[in-house]
């Protein structure tokens, strides 16, 4: 009617629309995996356009579910760390911070934080076999993990003045109760008889957006912005540690008035769960940049997140127990009767968030006390602490080749841990070569740069990467490896229905586009895929002859002919630069395409490095 040329609606599903729905003409719903399509077409068709995203707000969704007010998908994403290869693609396709990365012995992973996890699904669209489903057998009688008490012995802190006024600058990500906290320390001010101006800059209602919220207490009413200007805040509250590092925040600290309470708990970025190359910055630097800017020997740093998901099984409490924190470092004018009360007053799982504030006193008054706590706890964690990739059991036969090389101890756990799993893979000849290869590094390291190890250490990690290549024989053996099948015990011990999302490449050749979603029934599949291992490599090896296959057996042998070449050239003038050649197989990640494309990227770097080599023997010579 306005004169719109073409129109396209996009749905995250398709079927919520009824048959027989009249669409105007030219007008027809697309599924939200062909946004880009999408977007490409509209871009090209003359005249105004208009592109119709039809979903809910998976916060709101979330939200409503958590209320009651709307029914909870059942089905549960859970990724097996030992099939993932942390390429990062699960997190691009989906945008989702709830796809987290996690650090493992073999390397960076990403595991699903269940959580907070809004169970959009989009995730199982990255393009990898390590996604499986689970609808959990629903048990209404099922214990719920127990919450642990805090001490009730806390000792009462020297609560600061308001004076002329006291400012507390709030900062956090959405979806967590940044908001919720502000209004109710500025409940518990109003219930003291103080005068409150407050502000909430919300994240455009995007979860795990900016969040920042300013707080003014007062003795008596004044004409006063509501806003927490440069270098007036009094308390900067930080519920995560990035946000508060950032300089836009850091502006209204000051170091001779700003006490710091920060919540040290690593909450990944969207770049960072897009590339695994970027990582959480250390406690040291974030604390070093926060402490430059305010009062250093008043600050106060606590592991929020670990708290509450250690000790109350809850990871939405984290901020609660930032303001126990800040309210027992001084850095908060109100009694701790008036915040218990206004908790209450929220009505929203009050006992929960009364214990979340008295642990976050604890936690400044007697640290080892949280410690002792967290030592105790029960051994069923939440499943985003779960870590599937714990090492096989140690074969005798690898002992008799571990006694037949002199190794450095940090490269003999890592050799010894990857020639069990090269066992597992394939048989002892594989493990016996892979030993043996990188015994003769070490042994040559030692020769020429007595006391160093870092590159017997790469080689061990990034020869075993390459040697342990994930084709068709090797998924179905990790998921049916009693390691993964105990974290998925632990995580839901009541059981359910187990479902893999795989999408062959054999398959995909043959133009099947989407994943296959293959139940329990398909274990005995799985176990004749593993037991048929030993064709691997040969004539007989059906999936052998697909290019990804023929890369990835090419790219040992180059791998083992250039540390072969390294190593008998090397030098103490050459060896970083050995080091950096040897851990250049970390960038080969993911699947398919995006490996074959990662592959073109480590080639690239192996070019690189080689030029810089070339350069640096030209300029001895001259």
């Amino acid at each position: 009617a306005e004169g719109v040329g073409k129109i396209i609606v996009l749905a995250d599903e398709i079927d919520k629309y009824p048959k027989g729905t009249a669409w105007p003409e030219g007008v027809n719903p697309w599924p939200r995996e062909k946004l880009d399509e999408a977007q490409l077409i509209l871009r090209e068709s003359p005249g105004v356009t208009a592109l119709v995203y039809d979903q809910q707000c998976a916060t709101e969704a979330r939200r409503m579910r958590k209320r009651g007010l709307q029914p909870d998908r059942l089905q549960r994403v859970v990724i097996n760390e030992l099939v993932c290869e942390g390429c990062g693609d699960c997190g691009r396709v989906s945008n989702c911070l709830s796809v987290q990365p996690v650090d493992t012995e073999f390397g960076r992973k990403t595991r699903i934080h269940q959580s907070s996890c809004n169970h959009d699904y989009s995730c199982l669209e990255g393009d990898c076999p390590s996604f499986i489903t689970i609808i959990p057998t629903p048990i209404d009688d099922a214990p719920k993990l127990p919450v642990t008490q805090p001490p009730t012995d806390i000792p009462t802190p020297t609560i600061p003045e308001i004076g002329d006024g006291y400012g507390i600058y709030m900062m956090g990500i959405g979806g967590t109760g940044v908001v919720t906290v502000n209004q109710v320390l500025a409940t518990a001010a109003t219930l003291e008889g103080r005068w409150v101006a407050g502000l909430d800059q919300l994240g455009l209602s995007q979860k795990a957006g900016p969040v920042v919220s300013h707080l003014r207490l007062l003795t008596s009413q004044a004409d006063v912005a509501n806003r927490v200007t440069t270098a007036t805040a009094d308390t900067y509250l930080a519920f995560d540690a990035l946000i508060a590092t950032e300089a836009n925040h850091l502006a209204v600290t000051s170091p001779d008035k700003t006490i710091a309470v920060v919540s040290t708990g690593a909450v990944p970025t969207g770049e960072m769960i897009r590339d695994h190359d970027l990582l959480f910055p250390g406690v040291n630097a974030i604390r070093g940049r926060i402490d430059i800017a305010t009062r250093a020997e008043r600050n106060a740093y606590v592991d929020a997140l670990g708290i509450a998901e250690g000790l109350l099984r809850n990871h939405m409490v984290a901020n609660v127990v930032a303001v126990g924190a800040a309210y027992q470092a001084g850095a908060l004018p109100l009694s701790a009767e008036s915040i218990e009360h206004a908790i209450e007053l929220n009505g929203t799982a009050v006992a929960l968030n009364i214990a979340a504030f008295r642990w976050g006193r604890v936690a400044v008054a007697d640290p080892g006390a949280v410690e002792r706590a967290l030592a105790r706890r029960d051994v069923r964690q939440l499943s985003d602490r779960q870590n599937t990739t714990v090492v096989s059991d140690n074969d005798p036969r690898v002992d008799g080749l571990m006694a037949r090389v002199n190794l450095a101890p940090e490269v003999a756990r890592l050799t010894r841990i990857r020639a069990n799993e090269l066992l597992a893979f394939q048989d002892f000849g594989l493990a016996r070569r892979y030993v043996a290869f990188v015994g003769r590094v070490a042994a040559r390291e030692a020769a020429t740069v007595p006391g160093r190890s870092e590159l017997s250490e790469a080689v061990a990690r990034y020869l075993y990467k390459l040697m342990a290549y994930k084709d068709e024989y090797e998924v179905a053996r990790l998921h049916i490896d009693p390691r993964f099948e105990q974290a998925i015990a632990n995580q839901f011990p009541e059981g359910g229905k187990v479902s893999y999302r795989l999408h062959p490449p054999m398959l995909r050749s043959l133009g099947m586009e989407k994943k296959l979603e293959l139940g329990e029934w398909f274990k005995p599949a799985f176990k004749t895929l593993y037991a048929m291992r030993h064709l691997r490599g040969t004539p007989l090896d059906p999936f052998g002859y697909a290019e990804l296959r023929r890369v990835e057996r090419e790219l040992v042998a180059d791998y083992a002919a250039r540390i072969r070449s390294i190593t008998e050239a090397l030098s103490p003038e050459s060896y970083n630069r050995a080091v950096r050649l040897a851990e250049l197989p970390d960038m080969i990640r993911g699947y398919e395409g995006i490996k074959l494309a990662n592959i073109e990227r480590y080639r690239d770097a192996i070019t690189a490095i080689e030029k810089e080599t070339s350069s640096s023997v030209a300029v001895a010579a001259d």
